[in-house]
């Protein structure tokens, strides 16, 4: 059974930091990519930032381009999303995503098959 277990939300200040961690198990992720998204109160889910399988390409969100940074430990089977300059806007659960294919970086949330069950991350004004 494959899982996703993320860790690390809370309450901040606007302007904080927070490091998010996940981790998988039941699989290996070492050839496909790792994605998070993030889910605010009435709003569809959004994609935040991949990483590529390599751990040598990394993508993000207009919203958060400079801010956040995902990396990935292969041999840990783990990734994790840094982020700087939090904003209230950035309230939201956060959800780990890990795609079912192989040498793809996807961006859409249809397009991963595992999730974990989200952290909540909450930025006050």
């Amino acid at each position: 059974q494959v899982q996703l277990v993320e860790s690390g939300g809370g309450l901040v200040q606007a302007g904080a930091s927070l490091r998010l961690s996940c981790t998988a198990s039941g699989r290996t992720f070492s050839a496909s990519a790792m994605g998070w998204f993030r889910q605010a109160p009435g709003k569809e889910r959004e994609f935040v930032a991949v990483i590529k399988w390599t751990g040598d390409r990394a993508y993000y969100a207009d919203a958060v381009k400079g801010r956040f940074t995902i990396s990935r430990d292969n041999t840990k089977n783990m990734v994790w999303l840094q982020m700087s300059s939090l904003k209230p806007e950035d309230t939201a659960v956060y959800y780990c995503a890990g795609d079912r294919s192989a040498w793809r970086v996807p961006f859409g949330a249809k397009d991963y098959s595992y999730w974990g069950q989200g952290t909540q991350v909450t930025v006050s004004s």
